[in-house]
């Protein structure tokens, strides 16, 4: 392909910090450089509490950990999302029930919550959507009526806000993704935020398979043993040494995005002046931090058609995912209520090539292929 989906950014740094992780010599995880990419996280964005674990598959499933999700409980979140969103908490035993995406992006309808909750509902997950914010506002005072717990699937959202606070600051729990697709990279790799004082023990407990180990490590209890329920979600001191390579360049990687978004706006606004498309739609309270960039197109059979024909023109654009409450898996499992927007996404929706130091050229280049298919 002319024009790939994706290449991992280096900024040169990583390699550095790795060679002084092996020179430290501790290797195992929750070292010196976790606990660099923890406080850079916290100190930037108000994160209470932030703890790097292998995925953010792996944040999510210690999130339902941390919230003691039982069998029986209900847990509400989108039904376009990743499987892992789902998974996290199906693991748990919980009944997952699926609402609708909202008409204008992908994010969660917080209209659609407030009907699904039951005296069984434990908590809400909400996707931000390629950094997108979804309406906080009117999720956390649902949360608050109901007393439920809010995750953030925040996997897509380092340096994306919610007016001026910080996506994964808002929620009792959030979950980030530092995959190589993703703004921020350690290859694989993630992190669960803590905003909930109360929860902070349990998560460190959690994440160190059960024991008090980080409790010990400060010297707050004589002994090193097991107290909960838990499992190994540490990631190793060289992978947290790569991201801080990468968290070294956070501005200049953003900048970059940011101009890779706005050529792509620029040149297919005309496409959706004229009603072939449609582009992101960013609310007033939402600064989005360039994670990706996806058009919607009239149908299902126009979208195929699009895809087929970039990719004969050296452009590897992809659909997203597949709506969840008709997966093969979970399909006899849906209560069967009609969700027509995650269908539309589903359907519908297109992700370009997005990553850092996309040319001028490739992006004129996946442009005018797209303007020539409706054209």
């Amino acid at each position: 392909m002319r024009v790939p989906f994706n290449k991992p950014h280096f900024t040169g740094r990583e390699a550095f910090h790795i060679s002084e992780a092996a020179h430290i010599g501790q290797l195992a995880g929750n070292g010196h450089y976790t606990h660099l990419c923890q406080d850079f996280f916290e100190e930037r964005y108000g994160f209470r509490k932030a703890l790097l674990t292998t995925s953010c598959t792996d944040a999510l499933e210690l999130a339902a950990l941390v919230l003691d999700i039982k069998p029986g409980d209900e847990v509400i979140m989108p039904a376009y999302t990743f499987v892992s969103t789902a998974n996290a908490f199906a693991l748990r035993g919980a009944k997952i029930v699926f609402a609708d995406s909202n008409p204008l992006n992908p994010n969660l309808d917080a209209g659609s919550i407030e009907p699904l909750i039951t005296k069984n509902t434990r908590a809400l997950v909400v996707v931000h959507y390629g950094g997108i914010a979804c309406d906080m506002k009117a999720v956390m005072e649902i949360a608050a009526r109901h007393q439920l717990y809010v995750v953030e699937d925040a996997a897509q959202c380092v340096d994306a806000f919610y007016n001026d606070v910080a996506l994964g600051s808002i929620g009792h729990l959030a979950a980030f993704s530092f995959h190589e697709t993703k703004n921020i990279t350690s290859g694989e790799g993630g992190m669960l935020v803590i905003n909930d004082a109360l929860l902070i023990e349990r998560a460190e407990i959690a994440r160190e398979k059960g024991t008090n180990r980080s409790a010990f490590a400060r010297g707050d209890v004589q002994k090193y043993e097991w107290v909960g329920l838990g499992s190994s979600f540490l990631p190793n001191e060289l992978t947290a040494a790569f991201l801080y390579g990468q968290l070294e360049h956070l501005d200049i990687i953003q900048e970059n995005r940011l101009e890779v978004w706005r050529k792509y706006q620029r040149q297919l606004a005309p496409l959706e002046e004229k009603g072939y498309i449609s582009l992101p739609y960013v609310p007033e309270y939402a600064s989005h931090n360039a994670h990706l960039f996806y058009l919607l197109t009239g149908s299902q059979q126009v979208r195929d058609g699009l895809l087929t024909h970039l990719a004969g023109n050296g452009v590897h654009a992809v659909f997203h995912y597949l709506a969840l409450h008709r997966s093969p898996y979970f399909i006899e499992k849906h209560d069967g209520r009609k969700l027509p927007n995650a269908d539309r996404y589903e359907e519908t929706l297109i992700r370009l090539p997005f990553y850092f130091g996309l040319t001028d050229e490739d992006a004129a280049l996946v442009c005018e292929a797209i303007t020539s298919f409706f054209e």
